[in-house]
């Protein structure tokens, strides 16, 4: 009588995954997402600070939170908003920030299970939410910088670079699997 009682380390490590840990629920996928993205949020500030601000002087530091102002309603509701455009930018950079961060915590899940690393996802959910983001802003307002411009879109790719690999090793860390 003989068997074959091997488990190798892979399958070991598989079965684990798959059978003994719960998905997570909604209200953490959410919790995850919006930590997530409001860290993603700060990070890519202080990326466009260190820069857009210091190393390119493409605007002043001041001009970071009212940029989003801008960006969706044009430079002359920037300007006519005064000191509110700080507020308005800042509120469509934290609640877009929190929106990508749920929809990332949202589809982690499935690139978990395939084990793809947080970090690759990141790379390319960059490259899709700047796109995105900048096909609405065309469609929303006239007043935007060439989106042809390579410098450009160079620059957009890093910075939501410096968004997107934050928000997601929040969400893997905060949407590991947890034992039954």
């Amino acid at each position: 009588m003989s068997g074959d009682f091997g488990v190798s380390g892979a399958n070991l490590e598989r079965g684990l995954r798959s059978a003994d840990f719960e998905s997570p629920g909604c209200m953490r996928t959410l919790r995850a997402g919006v930590i997530g993205g409001l860290i993603g949020a700060v990070v890519i500030w202080i990326y466009e600070a260190l820069v857009w601000v210091g190393a390119q002087h493409l605007m002043p530091l001041a001009g970071i939170p009212r940029n989003a102002t801008g960006l969706v309603f044009g430079k002359h509701a920037q300007e006519s908003l005064g000191i509110w455009a700080y507020v308005v930018g800042t509120g469509i950079h934290f609640v877009f920030a929190a929106a990508w961060g749920v929809l990332f915590a949202l589809v982690w899940p499935y690139f978990r299970r395939r084990d793809y690393e947080a970090t690759l996802v990141a790379l390319f959910y960059a490259v899709i939410a700047w796109i995105v983001m900048h096909v609405a802003i065309m469609l929303a307002s006239d007043n935007h910088p060439n989106y042809y411009d390579p410098a450009v879109i160079i620059g957009g790719f890093m910075s939501h670079i410096f968004f997107t690999v934050p928000l997601a090793l929040t969400v893997k860390r905060l949407l590991q699997p947890q034992r039954h």
